[in-house]
């Protein structure tokens, strides 16, 4: 895959990942306001736990991938998302951060 790919891929995932998000928890944004290094849990969005496993759902049923339960780092943020996304479909080993 080419880098130009490679973009157009990363920008195709991340409007999927902002949707999802909006649509699922209800957030009052459009996908132009979530900026994609935003803190999910906590002081940026202030997703509680009940809304991370929907988050999570929301991953796996989008993208077919699995989260693994202990891997609580892929939501740091949309770009984590994205990174653990793209390279999980790209068969890339995706290290775990408790």
């Amino acid at each position: 895959m080419d880098e130009r790919q490679q973009i157009a891929k990363r920008v195709e995932v991340l409007g999927v990942i902002k949707d999802d998000l909006i649509t699922r928890l209800n957030l009052p944004y459009t996908p132009e306001d979530l900026h994609e290094d935003v803190s999910l849990l906590g002081s940026g969005l202030g997703l509680d736990s009940l809304d991370a496993l929907e988050v999570i759902l929301g991953i796996e049923h989008s993208f077919g991938v699995k989260v693994a339960d202990d891997n609580i780092s892929v939501l740091r943020s949309i770009n984590s998302i994205a990174d653990y996304v793209i390279a999980t479909q790209n068969g890339e080993e995706v290290k775990t951060w408790v």
